[in-house]
């Protein structure tokens, strides 16, 4: 038997009905996980933490992430595409925001995660 295997079936057959009956379906576990993959982008990522603040033009995005703006409106299409971004358009200028509450709660909550643990990178403290 592998150090890690069960010998029983299941150990807990009352919660695991309990989760399965939350478990959310198929497909939005597959739009959750676009999600994330959106967020796990350094550079989206980088966008979006930008835009904690509000409104942006592309130019100023790009000058705050360093992307070039061809770089910055694409993966601000992209972003705009998946509904976490919503533009306003003013002339020739397009300025984003967030446009989704959830996506602002996951941004704020990751910054504050990273801010205060120095689990994942105690290395980075000593310097």
């Amino acid at each position: 038997m592998q150090p890690d295997a069960c010998n029983v079936r299941l150990v807990d057959p009352e919660r695991v009905a309990s989760v399965n009956a939350r478990m959310p379906g198929e497909e939005d576990i597959a739009d959750t996980a676009d999600v994330f993959g959106l967020l796990g982008d350094p550079r989206r990522l980088k966008l979006l933490v930008a835009l904690l603040d509000g409104e942006l033009c592309v130019c100023d995005l790009a000058a705050i992430t360093g992307l070039s703006e061809s770089a910055t409106s694409h993966a601000l299409r992209l972003l705009r595409a998946h509904r976490v971004v919503g533009v306003r358009r003013d002339g020739r200028n397009a300025f984003y925001r967030l446009d989704d509450a959830h996506v602002r709660m996951l941004l704020d909550l990751a910054v504050a995660h990273t801010e205060h643990t120095e689990a994942m990178h105690p290395e980075r403290s000593e310097a």
